[in-house]
């Protein structure tokens, strides 16, 4: 069941949405400002039963905070998230004009990464999945240590995603729900059932220390 919070962080409101699920959880901190993402993490979260938390901005202006500014303790679903989930997948948008096809796949679990990025070469071919490191720009790498998609019991992996690989609509239309791609919804579904079934002592983290 869905609940929801609002929460201040850094002067910005948010109403923050937390569905209660597996120990995989899905995470779109920044669903005002990346387009499609809160639509992917419901819509992943519902095939699989994972847990999901949304980070919506309900009035004004939206602020795009560094993930791991995100991170406070005086959100209590964010706490029950980190809480109950074991590898977080944290959902994201680039619009890298060099890149726009690429999915990035950052984080500190470098296990997961490679698992997600299979089933997005897999079902999503139209997509670049890169796991290396070295070649994801610095900024999306998503390694910070107070990033939320590092706090789980195994860390997680962070998912930066173009515009296309977002949502089918063109433009934004306020009020309007994305449409997320049906092959990165199932590539990611796929993705996040191997995770699920994977032996708890199966994870590596990899190298987070990594800037």
């Amino acid at each position: 069941m869905a609940r929801g919070e609002r929460v201040v962080i850094e002067g910005a409101e948010y109403t923050v949405f937390l569905t209660a699920g597996s120990g995989i959880g899905l995470l779109a901190l920044h669903a005002g400002t990346e387009g499609g993402t809160a639509e992917l993490a419901g819509e992943v979260a519902a095939r699989t039963g994972a847990s999901a938390l949304v980070f919506t901005q309900p009035a004004g202006d939206p602020v795009h905070l560094p993930s791991h500014r995100m991170a406070v303790d005086h959100c209590a679903a964010l706490r029950e998230f980190l809480a109950s989930v074991t590898v977080v997948v944290s959902l994201h948008g680039h619009l890298r004009r060099e890149t726009p096809r690429a999915v990035f796949l950052g984080g500190a679990n470098r296990e997961a990464a490679r698992v997600l990025g299979h089933e997005l070469t897999v079902h999503a071919p139209d997509f670049e999945a890169v796991t290396d490191l070295d070649a994801i720009p610095e900024g999306l790498r998503g390694l910070h240590p107070r990033n939320p998609v590092n706090l789980g019991a195994e860390a997680g992996v962070q998912v930066e995603l173009p515009l296309a690989a977002r949502t089918l609509r063109p433009r934004k239309v306020p009020g309007v729900p994305d449409l997320p791609p049906p092959s990165v919804a199932a590539a990611l579904t796929a993705g996040v059932e191997r995770l699920a079934a994977r032996p708890r002592d199966a994870a590596d983290r990899g190298p987070a220390a990594r800037p």
